[in-house]
């Protein structure tokens, strides 16, 4: 006898001691069925000439070797030349050979089904697991056998080993076991199998994790395991993330993502995949679907929550799709299209696909269509939406036609027809179609086509009325829309809200409300803040109803650090600044209140404290604008010193007089003059700060804070001490500065202006007539500015002898 244990079988390099389960209840194996080549058992079994046997395979390799080697061919047992290469089938000794296997094996099972059991040593397991799968590999047909020996729920208690070899080793059995099985599939679906292989899919162990993933590919070919599979609850989500893994092997990745490919043929699953950020199956069957799938699959995109990208991509996938199905006559379809464009319509650059895609035409006609097979109100609010989500985006929309006879969005008609909605409609969809006509307003390219449509409509008073909506986003929307109007409708806009009806109070209200800031109040004040400033009956309004005060304590309050925290607090400040500079613009208002709540207040000193909110532009630039207006009215304000009664002597010897000396007066305003009550720059020490933004990146700073300084050598001050006061605060070079560098023009007036006030001291003059760059920009001015520039030009050229002063040599000549 050869030994104990059928040489088919690989014990996989075990040590003597695990082989006990190789060795008993095993029928010895028998010399005669070993082949003396192969030294393994035979499995066809052929004869020679001479009586002895081998297997087929081995002694057919021998015949051929002998041949290419030009050998005789020998017996390789005997070694005798053979006279013939016959081969004969040992049949009986084959038949023997099968029958000894089928007892072998079956001791085997029995053997195997005792040993996989948890009381079991591992070692034993572990050959047990070993002896399956290597019986399913000699011959896939003896997956029946383990199948009816009932092993498949031994093996799959394994699964629950402690031992890491002994579930990574039954996990692989497993697999082997139901490779091209269908009917051993069926049986892996029962009871809680498969939820307990998808845990294995978490483990940290990689080979327990490969081998699950493995199963579940080889598991996942069976649409009955794949619902089951779909069920268990977070395996898509695992396996969706071992599919676009950076980490896990390439073998690995691969499997899960054919797992998912496989798990894609139910539609429950692809729903799943879609959740957890695997949408290109979804849109597959959104695509190439039946009728009935396309419109499952669209309804469930728009319950999606989607990120950015895939917005676009699948704007990019399915947006014609998509905007084909919102035409459709079935009103499923329509709905389930509409709910996923709006789902993906809401990012900028997915927005832009769909216009591309052509989804404006049938959002509007869906919108305006009335009769027949039109939306139900609920959808066009969808339509409404998607509308608005496009027209965020900033495309061209007066290029794209919309309408029959090519109309564009910013068509007057088409206009209309949105503005006749929003009076027509509930508070949703108008709040809707105030976004869309927000987002047309927010570009310079289609502003002034909705101003017009606007105007020739008479739709005004209606859209202002929508500032006191109960509904917070309607009235927002409606708020956004005229703060971006205002610049192109102040007028009219301001008469209405001077109007009766309220709506100047409720515009008030909401900038005041005693909440976190928002973006409805930065829009409200915004608006109040864009309306005409020198409208003295709106500002009398305000004054009279007692709110500016209100937005001084607003504006003491942020910049005490007592409101923070919020996105919308620097729009919210810059209005805030803005609309308290309108009391700035009615100082000369015959009743004297604007002055006095000046004074009260003393604002002076608040906006000379906000000339120095560093990183806020226009609250800096308005802060000087609003000190330029103050600082005019200084010279009117200022109290003149009553000079004492001169006595008798003095009246009839004036010789004899000295003139009184007063002290404590204003060096530029000759007068009592103070920060709070007069308003004077000097006093408040604004000076300096003023100077200090001439060196501002902001031209607009610049200008304010030039016209601001120039208050102090204007007509009706003493121009030789306000040019001294300047050169006290250092400010002399900075304005030359201001003149030599190419800006604005509206800047290079004002410089060459305060220049020419400069210049009328003769030190100064003398200083800068050297200066050849000074001269030059002068000459520049004079050459190419307006009329009233050059004729300043020219007195400044004048001042440094660069152009003759004619009228004196005149008046000599006389």
């Amino acid at each position: 006898m050869a030994g104990s244990w059928d040489g088919n079988y690989d014990p996989g390099g075990q040590s003597d001691d695990s082989l006990h389960f190789d060795r008993l209840h095993i029928e010895p194996i028998y010399d005669a069925f070993i082949c003396p080549l192969t030294k393994q058992v035979m499995r066809d079994p052929v004869t020679l000439e001479n009586g002895q046997t081998f297997e087929r395979e081995a002694i057919e390799k021998w015949f051929r070797e002998c041949r290419e080697s030009r050998r005789r061919l020998v017996c390789p047992l005997t070694l005798r030349e053979l006279r013939s290469t016959e081969l004969n089938p040992s049949i009986a000794l084959r038949n023997t050979i099968e029958e000894w296997k089928a007892r072998n094996e079956a001791a085997q099972l029995d053997m195997a089904r005792k040993s996989l059991s948890m009381g079991s040593p591992e070692n034993d397991i572990l050959q047990s697991l070993k002896f399956v799968q290597q019986l399913c590999l000699n011959n896939p047909s003896n997956k029946h056998v383990i199948r009816n020996a009932e092993l498949i729920p031994s093996i799959v208690v394994m699964l629950k080993s402690s031992s890491r070899l002994v579930r990574s080793k039954a996990l692989e059995t497993l697999r082997i076991v139901v490779e091209d099985d269908s009917d051993n599939k069926e049986i892996m679906a029962e009871g809680d199998t498969v939820r307990m292989i998808v845990k294995f899919l978490s483990h940290d162990q990689s080979k327990e994790r490969e081998e699950a993933v493995s199963l579940l590919h080889e598991l996942s070919k069976s649409e009955l395991l794949c619902e089951k599979i779909g069920s268990v609850n977070g395996a898509i989500l695992i396996l969706v993330g071992m599919a676009s893994s950076n980490s896990e092997n390439l073998l690995t990745v691969e499997k899960a993502d054919k797992t998912l490919e496989n798990l894609a043929k139910c539609e429950n699953n692809v729903r799943q995949m879609a959740e957890n950020g695997r949408l290109h199956p979804l849109l597959t069957l959104l695509l190439e679907g039946t009728p009935e799938t396309k419109l499952s699959m669209a309804a469930f995109l728009g319950e999606l929550v989607l990120n950015n990208d895939v917005k676009v991509f699948v704007a990019r996938t399915a947006g014609s799709s998509l905007i084909n199905l919102m035409k459709s006559t079935n009103m499923q379809s329509r709905e389930a299209a509409l709910k996923a464009l709006n789902q993906i319509s809401s990012d900028e650059s997915s927005a832009k696909v769909l216009i591309e895609a052509g989804v404006l035409p049938p959002l509007v006609k869906d919108l305006f269509t009335v009769g027949s097979n039109h939306l139900p109100m609920r959808l066009k609010e969808v339509s409404a939406t998607i509308l608005a989500n496009v027209v965020s985006s900033g495309y061209d929309f007066d290029t794209i036609p919309v309408g029959p006879d090519n109309q564009t969005l910013v068509s007057e008609e088409i206009i209309h027809n949105l503005l006749h909605l929003i009076s027509n409609t509930g508070p949703a969809i108008e709040c809707r179609l105030f976004q869309v006509l927000v987002g047309l307003t927010s570009s310079p390219t289609t502003v002034s086509n909705v101003v017009s449509a606007i105007k020739s409509s008479g739709a005004t008073i209606s859209l202002v009325q929508f500032i006191e909506a109960p509904q917070r986003d309607l009235r927002m929307a409606s708020i956004k829309l005229l703060q971006n109007l205002s610049p192109y409708m102040g007028q009219e806009l301001t008469g209405c809200l001077r109007g009766t009806s309220g709506q100047l109070g409720s515009l008030i209200r909401v900038i005041l409300e005693n909440i976190a800031i928002t973006e409805e109040q930065a829009a409200a004040v915004g608006l109040l803040a864009d309306l005409p400033e020198r409208d003295v009956g709106l500002t009398r309004q305000i004054l009279n109803e007692g709110e500016f005060e209100l937005f001084i304590s607003r504006v003491i309050r942020i910049r005490q650090g007592e409101m923070r925290g919020s996105r919308f607090m620097t729009p919210y400040l810059e209005g805030l600044v803005k609309v308290l500079a309108r009391i700035t613009f009615a100082l000369s208002e015959e009743s004297g209140s604007a002055c006095a709540l000046c004074r009260e207040h003393n604002l002076a000193s608040l906006f000379i404290d906000l000339l120095q909110a560093n990183g806020l532009d226009n609250v800096q630039m308005v802060s000087a604008t609003a000190l330029e207006n103050l600082s005019q009215e200084s010279k009117n304000l200022t109290k003149l010193p009553e000079l004492p009664t001169p006595g008798f002597c003095v009246s009839f010897f004036p010789c004899f007089s000295k003139p009184p000396v007063i002290t404590g007066l204003c060096r530029v305003h000759r007068g009592m003059c103070s920060m709070k009550e007069s308003f004077c720059l000097l006093e408040g020490h604004a000076v300096e700060k003023l100077v200090a933004l001439l060196d501002h990146n902001n031209d607009q700073v610049i200008e304010a804070s030039l016209a601001a300084l120039s208050t102090l050598l204007d007509d009706g001050v003493d121009i030789e001490q306000g040019v001294q006061v300047l050169m006290d605060a250092e400010g002399i070079k900075p304005v030359f500065d201001v003149l030599l560098e190419k800006r604005t023009e509206s800047l290079k007036r004002r410089a060459v202006w305060a220049v020419e006030r400069l210049l009328r001291t003769d030190d100064i003059a003398y200083e800068v007539s050297g200066d050849p760059n000074i001269g030059l920009a002068l000459v520049d001015a004079f050459q190419h500015g307006d009329y009233r520039t050059r004729q300043i030009a020219e007195r400044a050229l004048k001042h440094v002898d660069k152009i003759p002063n004619f009228s004196g040599i005149f008046a000599n000549m006389g």
